[in-house]
């Protein structure tokens, strides 16, 4: 039997190296793989690329490898929320490359799929589109871009077996599912961590042959991004 199962989050990220490309799932601070994040921070790689939808917050998620001055280069899409992203990004110690949400899902999913490129229509006629190839479809112009090439993916997961097969919930099937498999070596944090065979094939989300190594995670805080209430009337 297929056994991906690995202790813990240490042996989960075993080859990590200075100078890396990272993917990191998850949607603003819901579904970011926590404990792999703290481990980077322990392990104090350095000079890394990091590719997520957005760079956390000051002092949690992707934020906490900006503080420590980890990160070489951010590829995202929505980067609002970090003071100390921001502070790194016009002061020229972070380079950024900002993406169109639904292009840095695509990339993810064309490298999950073993697709090199693709065309779309976002972006065409901006920066975003600077030295790319563009070309007319049936009169509308479209852009060339690449698939994402990443040594390690991470992501998080509600629920996964030890073949790796995945269960997401909620918004945190965002960016994590297009993640698994378009890297070199997926790693998956779940909640829950069930036996082979108790997972309903029908509710699997990604199937174990995206990933390459899963762990239970724990202590999860599960940070609210911005809390908003209603006024009691």
């Amino acid at each position: 039997m297929i056994n991906k199962k690995v202790t813990n989050v240490q042996e989960a990220l075993v080859g990590v190296k200075n100078g890396m490309t990272f993917m990191l799932g998850g949607f603003g601070l819901c579904g970011i793989p926590e404990n792999a994040i703290s481990e980077l921070v322990k392990l104090d790689i350095r000079e890394v690329t990091c590719i997520s939808n957005n760079a956390g917050v000051d002092d949690f998620g992707l934020g906490l490898l900006l503080q420590n001055k980890q990160i070489k280069k951010m590829i995202s899409s929505y980067v609002g929320e970090n003071d100390e992203f921001e502070r790194q990004m016009l002061s020229g110690e972070l380079e950024v490359e900002l993406t169109p949400q639904g292009t840095l899902a695509e990339k993810c999913r064309a490298a999950q799929a073993g697709f090199p490129a693709f065309y779309t229509p976002a972006g065409y006629g901006t920066e975003v589109a600077e030295g790319k190839e563009t070309r007319d479809f049936d009169g509308k112009m479209y852009v060339l871009e690449p698939a994402f090439k990443a040594d390690f993916a991470f992501v998080k997961a509600w629920k996964g077996d030890a073949a790796g097969n995945l269960v997401f919930k909620g918004t945190s099937r965002n960016f994590n599912p297009n993640m698994c498999g378009a890297a070199t070596i997926t790693v998956a944090e779940v909640e829950e961590l069930v036996p082979v065979g108790e997972l309903d094939p029908n509710n699997v989300h990604v199937p174990g042959i995206f990933v390459q190594r899963i762990f239970q995670g724990k202590e999860y805080e599960k940070r609210i991004e911005q809390r908003t209430v209603r006024q009691k009337q």
